[in-house]
Formats: C-alpha cells, sequence, structure tokens
C-alpha cells in the first residue's frame, strides 16, 4: 500500500518547464461537506426529479430510497479509499492502486465521459431557468465564468460554493413549506388513493437509476483529496455527512412536491418545483423558485468542473491524457490546464446536447464508474478498516443493475463509449508496452 502510495505522490511532484506539481491541502470539514452538497443539491432537485416520476409514476419515493442505498454503499466504499489514498482522481485512482491499471483507466474514463455530460446539463438548467429563450448561450456563458472561478483557486471555489448553497437550501425550504401548508392534497390528484400508478418494477429500477445521477456529488470530495487538509480523518466524515443531508433535502421536497402534484402532473412538468408552488396556490414563489433553481445549478457545475479536471489530472500525470494537463498552476495551485481543456469540452456539449438525454448518459458513466470503487473496496483487508463486506458487494450489484435498467437511449452509447474507451487502452498498450498502463 504505501508502496503504491509515495509512486503516485512522487509522480504528482513532478516539477519542470509543464508546471506540474503538488496541490495544497486547503480544505476543511466544512469545505468538504459543502462541495458535495453543492453538487447534490443542485444537480438532483432541478433536474431529474421529472424523469425520475415518468419512470416510476407513483413509486418515485421508492426509486428515491433504491438510489440513496446504492449511493450509501457508494459513499462508504469511497471513503474508506479515499482516506488510503488521498490524491486527486478518485475511483481512477483507487481502481488503478487495487484492482490493476486498467480498471483505474476505466474507471477515469467513465467519470470524465459521464460527468462532463452532467456539467453540460447544468449548465444547460442555468439556462433554462435564467433565460429559457437563449438557455444554450446562456449555458456555455455560465461554463466559462466558472472555469475562471475554479482557475483562480479551489478555495475562492469554495467560497462560492458556500453561498450557492445557503441559497439553494433557503429555496427549497419555501418549497417544502408552502407546498405541506397546501389546502390541494395529493388525493386530489391520486395519490392517496391506495392505487399505485403506474409502478412498474423496471419503472422504479429506471427512476432509481436516473435519482442516482443526484446522489453522485460526493465524488466531488473524494476527487479533492490531495486538496483536503487531513483526509484520512475529513473525507470519511465528510462523504457520509454530505450523502445524509441531501437524502433528507431530497425527500422532503419529493413528498412536497407529490403533495400538490400527481406523478403524472410532476413528470410532465419541465420545471416542477415552480409548477409545485403555483399548484399549492402561492404562484408569486415561482420567480423565487427559478432563481434558486438557476444558483443550484451554478453550484452544482462549479463543483463539477472541479472533480473532472482533477481526475483529468490524476490521467494525465499517468499519460492517460496529455500529460500537458497535468501542469499546476506555480500560483493558484490548481491544475488550470485541465481546468480550460475541461471547461472548453464542456462548453461545446452545453451548445450542442439536450438536457433529459444528457442525465440518462452521464447516470451510466457514474454507475460504471462506481462499480469500479466497490469492487475496488472488495479488496481491502480487516485491517485497512475494510467496510463490512455486504456494503460493497451490494453497491456493486446495485450500481450493474440500476446502470442497465435506465432507458436504452442511455445504455447503448454508454456501453459504446466505455468500449472505445478500452479499445484505446488496448490499442496505446500494445504500440507503447513500455509505459506503466
Amino acid at each position: 500500500m504505501n508502496g503504491s502510495n509515495t509512486g503516485a505522490s512522487s509522480t504528482s511532484g513532478i516539477s519542470g518547464s509543464s508546471g506540474t506539481g503538488e496541490l495544497v491541502r486547503r480544505l476543511g470539514l466544512f469545505d468538504a461537506v459543502t462541495i458535495g452538497l453543492g453538487a447534490m443539491i443542485g444537480a438532483g432537485i432541478f433536474a431529474a426529479l421529472a424523469p425520475a416520476a415518468a419512470a416510476a409514476g407513483s413509486g418515485l419515493m421508492v426509486g428515491l430510497a433504491l438510489a440513496a442505498v446504492v449511493a450509501y454503499c457508494n459513499a462508504t466504499s469511497s471513503a474508506r479509499l479515499a482516506a488510503l489514498y488521498p490524491a486527486s482522481g478518485g475511483t481512477y485512482v483507487y481502481g488503478r492502486e487495487r484492482l490493476g491499471p486498467f480498471w483505474g483507466y476505466l474507471a477515469g474514463w467513465a467519470f470524465v465521459i459521464g460527468k462532463t455530460a452532467s456539467c453540460a446539463a447544468m449548465a444547460l438548467t442555468v439556462g433554462a431557468y435564467a433565460w429559457p429563450g437563449q438557455a444554450h448561450a446562456v449555458a456555455v456563458a455560465a461554463v466559462v465564468a466558472l472555469t475562471a472561478v475554479n482557475c483562480v483557486g479551489v478555495q475562492k471555489s469554495a467560497w462560492l460554493t458556500r453561498a450557492v448553497v445557503a441559497v439553494v437550501l433557503a429555496v427549497l425550504a419555501a418549497v417544502v413549506v408552502a407546498c405541506l401548508t397546501a389546502n390541494t392534497v395529493g388525493a386530489a390528484h391520486g395519490l392517496g388513493s391506495g392505487v399505485p400508478l403506474g409502478v412498474t418494477f423496471g419503472g422504479v429500477l429506471q427512476a432509481a437509476g436516473l435519482l442516482f445521477f443526484a446522489f453522485a456529488g460526493y465524488a466531488r470530495i473524494a476527487t479533492l483529496g490531495e486538496e483536503v487538509r487531513d483526509p484520512a480523518r475529513t473525507i470519511p466524515r465528510a462523504i457520509p455527512l454530505a450523502l445524509g443531508i441531501t437524502l433528507v433535502v431530497y425527500a422532503a421536497v419529493a413528498l412536497a412536491v407529490l403533495h400538490v402534484l400527481s406523478p403524472d402532473r410532476l413528470a410532465d412538468a419541465t420545471a416542477p418545483l415552480a409548477e409545485a408552488v403555483r399548484a399549492a396556490g402561492v404562484p408569486a414563489l415561482a420567480p423565487v423558485v427559478r432563481v434558486g433553481a438557476a444558483v443550484a445549478a451554478v453550484g452544482s457545475l462549479l463543483a463539477l468542473i472541479l472533480g473532472v479536471s482533477r481526475t483529468t489530472l490524476a490521467m494525465a500525470r499517468d499519460r492517460h491524457l496529455p500529460h500537458a494537463l497535468a501542469a499546476v498552476h506555480p500560483r493558484f495551485k490548481v491544475p488550470q490546464r485541465a481546468e480550460l481543456a475541461v471547461g472548453a469540452v464542456v462548453a461545446l456539449a452545453a451548445a450542442t446536447v439536450d438536457v433529459r438525454g444528457a442525465i440518462g448518459f452521464s447516470s451510466f458513466g457514474v454507475l460504471a464508474y462506481y462499480a469500479v470503487a466497490n469492487a475496488a473496496a472488495l479488496t481491502l483487508t480487516s485491517a485497512e478498516k475494510r467496510p463490512p463486506r455486504a456494503v460493497p458487494v451490494l453497491g456493486l450489484a446495485g450500481c450493474l443493475l440500476l446502470a442497465f435498467a435506465l432507458p436504452l437511449s442511455s445504455v447503448v452509447p454508454g456501453a459504446a463509449v466505455l468500449a472505445a474507451g478500452a479499445a484505446v487502452y488496448a490499442v496505446r498498450r500494445r504500440t507503447r508496452p513500455d509505459q506503466n498502463m
């Protein structure tokens, strides 16, 4: 273990004209939890709730619970691994160290591709709420602005995320109060009649897979492991804290929205929380919700770009991506070239993709990523404080089940992208056998 870790550290410490070097540990527990919250809450409530309702019908809450169980297993496995390997890259590093270079590479590939789609979805969410008529243009502008923020230091990103999380939680609290105190109740829309509406096992699984997109933000904490103070103590505490808070918020908002909207009406809503407050008889709150949604998506996008750039940094250090992207800025101590490269790709995607399609594609990639994390956790020994074996086993099985329960329009391109990544790895290994791959 120590030998592997030392090797990773020495790689990160290369210096020279390219400007590579080590990142600085500036983030404490509060910062780490806040970054995780910014990624999760922004992504889920305003983007995944409606398509999940379309899949699960009145089984939405069951799908949410199932997604939470899989997320808990993944979080537990990731937290233990992150404490052992506190370097940028997350499961890319864990897979490489525990399962071999190929599995680490495949996890990193799945994460970068899947989360690039997530970034585009969140950027488009900003545009859809802030200026619906120019959603793509606003999305690109948001990516450019947040990439600039990330390029001047992770601490500044953490400060901005604190403000975003505070605003979003205040807006969501207002939505919950407005819906739960409304005279219109779910029974009036068929929810309380005791008759399940459009519930199938496959639909609930599909909803859980889509909602998992919303829970995946705790990966930002692990991928920032090289910038967290006392990571062996901080990361295992920050991940379950962020996940637990998010689950409580999600459950409260979902129940409140279902209190005033039927599952069918929720599924059809383009702005479900705004629709819910109107149905609750508080239309004046709808503009506030729109602002909150835009702010939430900004926070999620900020944290997502942070995570993708750090995995890009780790893969560039091992030359799975251009080594120039491994540079760390000498003043700001951030992987600025990786930040700029990720920002450019996300801006291009935000100008061209569809939000709901991006969510499904992202979910497939992220579930593949966490399947590798759980497989890596299965190799831990009791001396390494391995979690109960049932946790990574359930997490691995759950990730695979939810990934292939997604719509075919997500599974087919997702599997094709993973296969393409594996083919690239095989070709590079054959043509460059001298490199450690």
